[in-house]
């Protein structure tokens, strides 16, 4: 039996507040849809993954799936429609051609859904065409009149339902195209609309809905909790200046104006390097030199940003996190406090994380040493790291 999913991010998510919607607004240094896509990408019995955007959302779409593009197991995104209701009838349009059995239908906007809740979905259908994650009402329940609590709500027998929902792939794509242009809520209620069964899947409150801007927080908060394990790693790189004409200098990312470069088989980046280094540190896994060997022509003259994002996807692989950076970079000249925030600023691209999470700091050994003498530059850093525990 195949398992295909169903993303649901054509949403605007004004309520959430920022610049952007709110799937593709950062938490712990990645978009929100992020976590969801990893999880299912991540789930052996979903055969395929599908995405449905707003269409004006092509491009934040492309930058937040980033290094998962060209997935095997990941369908190009299908553009909604005008209401959630329309969007998850197009997105099951495009997943028809794949015909699988079973499909579970998941907001972006639950970062926090587990496989043995996926677990539980997929064995449920073999009971019923369709299955839901849900919680029981625990808080006594008011009516709004005009201010005023009143009661009337019993609450006995009441359930709040989550995403994923599940269901029988051709049952569900029916009932959409039956209840076309009802307005309803949710894909339960349009199962139940064409008359399909669905059966109550116990949810937990971790996979809450990121509506509001506080969520973001309490999203941040139950993020740090997973993510236990924290390890500090410490990088050191030097370089010396190149007598090669013409060889550019290039630290944090950035090509400084200079009237040398410094000597080395990359680009000698030297605060990307103590950074990545500092990143293996934290991993236990080894240095640069081990993962990018000098002797290795494919590195001649390389971007070290290429260095640093490797070293930050390991971390991601692992379903971690980087917390945080420092890089301090060692050197009489040139002048590194001109330079420092765009560092900070292209670090964090690189890294994926905001800018708050790197620090660039200049320094000088007041004229004693290589550094002193002008020969070279040297540069430290130390980065925290953040695993599931």
């Amino acid at each position: 039996m195949t398992t295909a999913a169903l993303i649901v991010a054509a949403g605007r998510g004004s309520r959430a507040g920022g610049e952007k919607p709110k799937q593709y607004q950062m938490l712990g240094g990645k978009p929100l849809l992020r976590y969801s896509l990893e999880t299912l990408l991540g789930y052996a019995a979903v055969a395929r993954v599908a995405v449905v955007i707003h269409p004006d959302d092509s491009q934040a779409y492309a930058e937040a799936i980033g290094d998962l593009t060209g997935h095997p197991r990941l369908s190009p995104p299908s553009l909604g429609g005008a209401a959630r209701q329309d969007s998850v009838r197009l997105g099951l349009e495009a997943l028809a051609q794949d015909q699988p059995n079973h499909v579970l239908i998941h907001d972006a906007a639950r970062p926090f859904i587990r496989h043995i809740h996926i677990d539980r979905l997929i064995e449920m259908l073999a009971q019923a065409p369709g299955a839901v994650l849900a919680i029981p009402v625990v808080d006594t329940l008011k009516r709004d009149d005009g201010g005023y609590a009143r009661s009337g709500v019993e609450r006995q027998g009441l359930w709040r339902v989550q995403t994923p929902q599940a269901f029988r792939f051709a049952d569900i794509l029916t009932a959409h195209r039956q209840c076309a242009g009802l307005a309803l809520t949710d894909d339960a209620a349009v199962a139940e609309q064409a008359g399909l069964a669905v059966k109550l899947v116990p949810g937990s409150e971790e996979n809450f809905k990121v509506t509001e801007p506080d969520d973001f927080a309490r999203a941040e908060r139950q993020l740090m909790q997973r993510l236990g394990d924290i390890r500090t790693g410490q990088g050191f790189d030097v370089h010396a200046f190149s007598d090669e004409a013409g060889r550019k200098l290039t630290i944090g990312g950035l090509v400084i104006p200079h009237d040398k470069g410094l000597a080395g088989h990359s680009d000698a980046d030297v605060a990307l390097h103590a950074l990545t280094d500092a990143i293996l540190g934290a991993l236990g896994d080894g240095d640069i030199g081990q993962h990018f060997p000098p002797s290795d022509s494919r590195w001649k003259n390389a971007d070290s940003a290429a260095f640093l994002k490797y070293a930050v996807d390991l971390v991601t692989k692992r379903g971690g996190m980087l917390a945080h950076c420092d890089v301090t970079i060692i050197c009489e000249a040139p002048k590194i406090g001109p330079h420092r925030d765009a560092m900070r600023a292209r670090i964090a691209v690189i890294a994926g994380v905001t800018i708050d999470r790197v620090s660039v700091k200049a320094t000088t050994t007041e004229k004693l040493g290589f550094t002193g003498r002008r020969e070279g530059i040297a540069a430290q850093a130390i980065a925290t790291v953040r695993l599931p525990a």
